[in-house]
């Protein structure tokens, strides 16, 4: 117990919290030099930038809802990593979760319904990649970009066919009123962040504070002296992929169920596409902490929520928004990264 507390600390530590700092303010700096290449001030760009993600109440709730799907794809990719697993199959499990939503709230009504057929169908969607990687020794890397584009396939199949609203054609039938998550004040904000926010610290009380959490980080650090502990490392991989497609079909369900004024799937999946991506991103940044995921997810959220008034306030052009908020993510993300890779080397796997 007393290594799992130190172990929880260890995020919080001051190392930890300058390295993530200095990374934030070289990301901003490298963001800025940009903007003065191309004629514009970056005071005025981030002014708005921060302006529009919490200058109000509806940019509070416009960050908060940005953070909450990524939050949950990013734990995908955060258990798998704790288990020596990089699982970047979130995008196809997330496809899954909401299109289980729109299928399933159709036919119940019922939101907890929808809810959990969204967690099903991405944990089911997660086993071949779990399969594969333990009994053939395939690379989940390789069969989940490819499971990922047979979800897209598929999942896009049954957007434009089977379940295309007849009353328009540019998205899917729309959840039931009686199946859409609640929202928080006069915001689009929905529960969905708060159960997000809940599922974080599940996950954390899971990896840190029970003997399975323990066998499925001991198992991702050195797998050989897990299975002289009594771990099997193979159960530990597969449940790693289990408890990340339920995380990232959790997210795919509420993104469709919690989001006003759609609450259907676009045609071509523009609203849930890149979004299991954006997770790694994030977990990246949270150091596959389930707790220092939340606040990462939030600063994802923070930038993407400020870019409308960026465009408008300081007339920046999308195009080099998108650039300077790659800038910063990249960066910040590089710590996290460097403590991947060299986990990876101690395992002898890079």
């Amino acid at each position: 117990m007393k290594s799992s507390k130190s172990d929880a600390l260890k995020f919080f530590n001051f190392k930890a919290l300058i390295e993530s700092l200095i990374a934030i303010f070289v990301g901003f700096l490298l963001g800025a030099i940009v903007l003065l290449v191309f004629g514009y001030s970056p005071a005025e760009t981030y002014y708005w930038l921060f302006k529009g993600a919490l200058g109000s109440t509806n940019g509070i709730a416009s960050t908060l809802a940005y953070s909450t799907p990524i939050m949950l794809t990013a734990l995908t990719f955060a258990i798998s990593a704790r288990t020596g697993i990089f699982n970047i199959g979130a995008e196809g499990s997330f496809y899954f979760g909401a299109i289980a939503a729109v299928i399933f709230t159709n036919i119940w009504g019922n939101m907890w319904f929808g809810l959990a057929m969204g967690m099903l169908l991405g944990a089911l969607w997660s086993l071949p990649a779990a399969f594969l990687k333990v009994y053939r020794g395939v690379h989940e890397v390789i069969s989940t970009i490819m499971l990922n584009w047979i979800a897209w396939f598929f999942v896009l199949w049954l957007v434009v066919g089977p379940y295309a609203n007849p009353n328009d054609p540019n998205k899917t039938i729309r959840i039931p009123e009686s199946a859409r998550l609640p929202l928080i004040g006069n915001t689009d904000l929905s529960i969905a962040f708060i159960i997000a926010v809940i599922a974080s610290v599940l996950t954390y009380y899971l990896l840190w504070h029970t003997v399975f959490g323990f066998g499925m980080r001991a198992s991702g650090i050195n797998p050989k002296a897990a299975r002289y502990g009594g771990v099997n490392p193979n159960k530990a991989i597969i449940w790693s992929f289990v408890i990340g497609g339920i995380m990232s079909g959790l997210g795919g369900a509420m993104k469709i169920m919690g989001e006003p004024p759609t609450y259907a799937i676009s045609q071509g999946m523009a609203n849930v596409y890149g979004l299991g991506f954006d997770g790694i991103g994030v977990a990246l940044v949270g150091r596959n902490h389930p707790l220092g995921i939340i606040f990462a997810a939030i600063f994802f959220g923070m930038l993407r929520a400020g870019t409308p008034l960026m465009q408008i306030g300081a007339q920046v052009p999308l195009e080099i928004i998108k650039v300077i908020q790659g800038i910063i993510v990249i960066t910040v993300a590089i710590p996290g990264l460097y403590d991947l890779i060299k986990k990876a080397f101690k395992r002898g796997e890079a």
